[in-house]
């Protein structure tokens, strides 16, 4: 479940960096945090 949590952290970020680049500032901030509190090294809000 943890690698799980990861993956999906991680394609959220990376989402997060591609709509920074198409100049969709609050959509990728949003995508970004979600990623961070998603992720098992942040808060998830799974566990």
């Amino acid at each position: 479940m943890e690698f799980l949590l990861w993956i999906l952290a991680v394609v959220l970020v990376v989402a997060g960096i591609v709509a920074l680049f198409r100049r969709q500032l609050l959509w990728g901030i949003m995508l970004i945090i979600v990623g961070l509190l998603v992720g098992p090294g942040g808060v998830s809000v799974f566990t």
